[in-house]
């Protein structure tokens, strides 16, 4: 029940992101559109990495052992990737961001409700990026937990920078 409510927030989220970049937000531009092609691209590539949240609660509350063992050996060969995502997901963003800074904010203003979720959204993935290389060098149960919650902070602050409309 659970991971059709998640795989439909996810599927949510990209397509009402392609809709709302691609049909209602096009541009003339070149480089506002790099912008928005890395914001897609910058999306899908933070919520895999997400959704690792989703997959170890699902290991954690399932009583379906067929289950539990098929994700965690997922998860195990996920994990490998997780940095790498993370790392590839934050230059994207950046990318997206510098672009947005110079071709938007002189038009819209740095000071506009869009750029200041913007603004929210970098530093919780900021935040986000030390606490989990915090728990990359040593992991511990304050440190899961800061991470966790600094990435599902980071989550909401960039859901909601999503839809605010320019």
């Amino acid at each position: 029940m659970y991971h059709r409510i998640w795989t439909f927030v996810n599927v949510f989220l990209i397509v009402i992101s392609i809709v709302y970049i691609w049909i209602f937000r096009s541009h003339d531009s070149s480089l506002i559109v790099t912008g928005q092609l890395l914001a897609q691209v910058g999306l899908i590539l933070l919520l895999i990495n997400i959704n690792m949240y989703f997959i170890f609660l699902v290991i954690r509350k399932t009583s379906v052992r067929k289950v539990k063992i098929r994700l965690a050996k997922f998860s195990r060969h996920f994990m490998k990737w997780h940095i790498p995502i993370a790392i590839w997901g934050t230059v994207v963003i950046a990318g997206h961001a510098l672009i947005n800074l110079t071709q938007i904010g002189p038009v819209i203003g740095f000071a506009h409700f869009k750029l200041l979720t913007g603004y929210l959204s970098i530093g919780m993935l900021c935040l986000t990026l030390f606490a989990g290389w915090l728990r990359h060098k040593k992991a511990s149960g304050f440190r899961r937990k800061f991470h966790l919650t600094a990435a599902m902070i980071f989550l909401c602050a960039f859901v909601i920078h999503m839809f605010v409309l320019i």
